[in-house]
């Protein structure tokens, strides 16, 4: 009955389409398009359904090719083919996790003629049921044979895509605005009249290079002297260039005023198909059907929810106000949607468990929590994937609505379209997440407080495909009241940019902590990253601070550089010259570049994320980011940071570092000793540090520092070769007393002494005369230190 009404009008424009929508209606396919013969190949007519390019499916295929479309055109019967037979020759951009199942059968009215091609992904390909349907809508399927571009017709064009020359009838004029003596006939002037928004959608079917073979149809918006823009949809057929023409474009503009309100227009399929096929996550999904469904159905609510176990979580209701739903709902809003127990609701039970999409018109007797969503009319429909089922989608109207075949057909095609993609997006939302903690993890869970200063640091993830990038931040604290401050940016988005990025912010902070100066630091990182042998390089900037002179060094590996706001307002982009990326050459050198800090000082390090954008270079925006920068009131570092991150584009991850330079209010005191290797070098070193202390006014505890300052030494003199260096600092009332030398070996204390032993003791003495002691990694070597409170 369908495929006779479909085919009542044999001259009607949208028959092909109808007919090939059947398939989806009354099928398993998620694709379906006719083929015509045209001179040595079989090229695509029209298609329906998810894109082609999902299953590598051609516009052309050559007559005398092993493809199956070639081979039913040439047997004359039908071709069935499983996922381990390739259509092609070459696996699909985007194959489906379980395969996909291809038919191909040759058309009724001339067996030489054309071609039906349909895909499924349900398991098991296509059953009897499929199969027999698929060729009743062979049989009904009138080829047409693709047609040479002549004479447009009233409200027809015919493009010349090298030149833009294009010939226009009077009714596609007079829709633009334009009459027959204004034209010039380029086909910019009527884009001119495009609604800027729709002018790149517009394009990509104008331009030769994005328009594939076959026909395409799109809906834009062109500009009227008064009142909204007027709605218009274009269909168009590209054909190719022969040896003495070029390649045209030959279509029709028609008002879509009249044509949107028919709910019946396969388009709206393909549009839906089209939008889930780039929809990244869940609520992607959700927003696709919802745009799709609601205004053309004209319902009064929607709701799409992922099924979990016996419980529907709602990714997205339409309209999102909890007084427009049923008092079941409302009880289970917990967050910003509600979950609803499926065993409260009978009939959405019983539609989920059947699979099929079930329509209740008005006054159906259904439980409350169903009635109440649709007292007008109630459909359901399951969203099915593969063996299981993803989840429903709930439509209701509140005053009496009839459902007509067309919009049984509307919603079954849709059905089957949004549970595919439900699962692809509930896989991907499921990754997103786990990238996405891996990283949480590799980010600084806090900054430590600094002396003489306060960092903040922000982290933006991109919005633009949902993935996970490799920008991170780092604040390292160091001896001597030095600070690290590492920003960088792992090229690409994905979890293998994350992981990189955790392994090159612990390389960096852990050649920090040696002791190394910051060229040492990059360098080391970088002969790192190319042994990793990974494909990906990293960019970075890593300031060494001295929180005691106000100093710092700077060094640049393919980074943004470091932009200062000083005390007075002014900014400064730091001119400090820069080295490869990480990853990019072993032998590369990394040079420093000097910084001053005054006191009030802020610096400032960010990633390309938030200073470079599609429409300005990066040199623009690190100039606005500076200006921001110095806009901003260094007392509130926090709300700072806020406000520079409010300018990102969201295009790429952001990652910002500000640190406020306070100088300290104490400055240690501070004296070193070199040991030589003499005789006399523990007698020296003990001079040293009495004469120090006497300097510093320092007269209690004497004896235990002189005690620990001989046991160091000699340890250091008797256990190690090379140089030794002791240093004394006295910060208020705590003298840190500290040993280095170069082996990196770590003094090992003895667990017990027998009372014949003759050595041993001297780190039981240093442990019971300090407060704390201990030893750290520095470049070259060890340093043992030793700390004493001082009571002054």
């Amino acid at each position: 009955m369908a495929l006779k009404a479909v085919t009542a009008d044999p001259d009607s424009p949208e028959r092909l389409r109808r007919v090939l929508e059947q398939a989806l209606v009354f099928t398993a396919a998620t694709f379906a398009a006719v083929y015509a013969t045209s001179a040595d190949a079989l090229r695509l007519v029209d298609s329906v359904g998810v894109p082609r390019t999902l299953y590598g499916l051609r516009d052309a295929y050559p007559l005398a090719g092993h493809f199956p479309a070639a081979d039913a055109h040439r047997i004359a019967r039908p071709v069935w083919c499983g996922p381990e037979e390739t259509a092609d020759g070459a696996a699909a951009p985007s194959t489906p996790e379980g395969g996909f199942w291809t038919a191909a059968l040759p058309t009724e009215r001339d067996r030489a003629g054309g071609c039906l091609v349909a895909v499924t992904e349900h398991p098991g390909g296509f059953g009897a049921d499929d199969r027999a349907c698929l060729e009743l809508i062979a049989d009904a399927v009138a080829c047409p044979v693709p047609a040479e571009a002549g004479a447009p017709g009233p409200a027809g064009f015919v493009l010349a895509v090298d030149t833009g020359r294009v010939e226009v009838g009077d009714e596609l004029l007079e829709l633009f605005g334009f009459g027959r003596e204004q034209f010039d006939g380029n086909v910019e002037t009527l884009l001119r009249r495009t609604v800027p928004e729709d002018l790149p959608a517009l394009m990509s079917v104008t331009e030769a290079d994005h328009m594939s073979i076959g026909e395409r149809e799109l809906e834009f918006r062109v500009l009227q002297p008064t009142g909204p823009p007027r709605w218009l949809r274009l269909r168009g057929r590209l054909l190719p260039a022969g040896e003495d023409r070029p390649a045209r474009l030959v279509g029709t503009v028609a008002d879509a005023s009249t044509l949107r309100a028919d709910v019946t227009d396969v388009a709206r399929v393909q549009r839906l198909a089209a939008a889930l096929a780039t929809a990244g996550t869940v609520r992607d999904v959700s927003q696709a059907v919802v745009t799709a469904l609601r205004a053309p159905l004209r319902a009064d609510r929607l709701a799409l929810a992922e099924l979990e176990g016996d419980r529907l979580v709602v990714t997205v209701l339409d309209p999102p106000d909890p007084e427009i739903w049923p008092e079941l709902w409302r009880l289970e809003w917990r967050t910003e949607w509600p979950d609803a127990p499926v065993r409260a609701m009978p009939s959405l039970a019983a539609a989920l468990d059947d699979g099929r999409a079930r329509i209740w018109p008005a006054g159906t007797d259904l439980e409350p929590a169903l009635a109440d969503v649709g007292p007008g009319g109630l459909a359901v429909l399951p969203l099915p994937a593969g063996n299981r089922m993803a989840g429903a989608c709930l439509i209701g109207w509140d005053s009496p609505h009839e459902f007509g075949p067309d919009e049984r057909a509307l919603l079954t095609a849709s059905a089957g379209l949004a549970g595919q993609a439900l699962m692809r997006a509930r896989a991907f939302d499921a990754e997103h997440e786990l990238v996405g903690m891996l990283q949480r993890q590799l980010l600084p869970r806090r900054l430590p407080k600094l002396p003489g200063a306060e960092a903040v640091a922000r982290y933006l993830p991109t919005t633009a495909g949902l993935e996970v990038g490799g920008d991170w931040y780092d604040v390292i604290p160091l001896p001597d009241n030095h600070v690290a401050l590492v920003i960088g940016d792992v090229q690409g988005h994905s979890a293998a940019a994350a992981t990189l990025m955790g392994q090159m912010r612990t390389a960096l902070r852990a050649y920090a902590a040696e002791g190394h100066p910051p060229d040492v630091v990059v360098s080391h990182a970088n002969r790192l990253l190319v042994d990793l042998e990974t494909e990906l390089f990293v960019t970075c900037c890593y300031v060494d601070v001295d929180m005691e002179e106000g100093s710092a060094w700077s060094v640049r590996a393919g980074h943004v550089p470091p932009v200062l706001r000083h005390p007075d307002g002014r900014t400064e982009i730091a001119e400090a010259e820069g080295g490869l990326p990480l990853g990019v050459e072993r032998q590369a050198d990394f040079p420093m570049s000097p910084l001053r800090l005054q006191p009030g000082t802020v610096l400032a390090l960010t990633t390309d994320g938030l200073v470079e954008s599609t429409e300005a270079d990066i040199d623009a925006g690190i100039a606005r980011f500076a200006a921001e920068l110095g806009a901003g009131d260094p007392a509130h570092l926090g709300l700072v940071a806020d406000t520079l991150l409010g300018s990102a584009q969201r295009s790429d991850d952001v990652a910002l570092l500000l640190m406020r330079y306070d100088g300290m209010a104490v400055r240690p005191r501070r004296e070193s000793w070199t040991v030589w290797r003499v005789p006399e070098a523990v007698r020296q070193a003990r001079r040293f540090t009495r004469r120090t202390l006497r300097f510093w006014d320092v007269t209690e505890e004497i004896d235990a520092v002189l005690l620990i300052v001989s046991e160091l030494v000699t340890n250091a003199l008797v256990h190690t070769d090379g140089r030794v260096r002791l240093d004394l600092t006295l910060v208020n009332s705590r003298l840190r007393i500290a040993v280095a030398d170069s082996s990196p070996r770590t003094p090992v204390k003895p667990t017990s002494i027998g009372w014949e032993a003759t050595g041993g003791r001297g780190l039981l003495l240093v442990e019971a005369s300090s407060a704390a002691w201990g030893t750290l990694p520095v470049s070259g070597g060890k340093q043992v230190w030793s700390e004493i409170t001082l009571h002054l």
